[in-house]
């Protein structure tokens, strides 16, 4: 039986804030709290690309082509005032799209936040690991210093093998 994890326990989300947006235990699963947060995202993302500034450009200069040639009962937004309807709906877009940048920028800075702590837990590990590493070759080089070489061991050898050698001649010469 698989188990729902909540955002407080995984390291690579944010932690959930309540709202009035969100959402709680439904149809056995841990939903989201914050759906509002990623719709943010998603408009925020779609605000900034090329895009999206040809398409109000492009709306733009219809609405401003329209209301100008077209007959005068046709029209919906007067140029003698300024294009107010215009106005108004370039306003009020900017007035949405700025708070829901900045919801999605701080979404963003949790996500960031979070993974400058995983950083910064895998740069201890790795210290550590790197550390403990240091202590070991040190360990094995001081291991390695007190054995015995192998000149050392030939030498050790040809001294023995001359001592039993002068402990031979001298046998038989007693003998003799």
């Amino acid at each position: 039986m698989a188990r729902a994890v909540r955002n407080e326990n995984r390291f690579d989300a944010p932690k959930d804030r309540r709202s009035a947006f969100g959402s709680g235990w439904r149809g056995g699963r841990w939903e989201s709290r914050d759906r509002f947060g990623r719709f943010t995202e998603v408009i925020a993302r779609a605000t900034g690309t090329p895009g999206f500034l040809l398409v109000l450009s492009v709306f733009v200069v219809a609405w401003i082509t329209y209301n100008t040639l077209a007959p005068e009962p046709l029209r919906f937004d007067s140029q003698a005032l300024g294009f107010t309807v215009l106005t108004l709906i370039l306003s009020l877009q900017a007035s949405y799209a700025a708070p829901l940048i900045l919801l999605a920028q701080n979404r963003q800075d949790d996500r960031d936040r979070v993974q400058i702590e995983q950083d910064r837990q895998r740069a201890e590990r790795n210290l550590a690991d790197t550390e403990y590493l240091a202590r070991e070759v040190v360990a094995l080089r001081l291991a390695i210093k007190d054995m015995a070489t192998k000149d050392f061991i030939r030498a050790e050898l040809r001294s023995l093998l001359e001592e039993l050698d002068a402990a031979d001649s001298k046998e038989t010469e007693e003998q003799a």
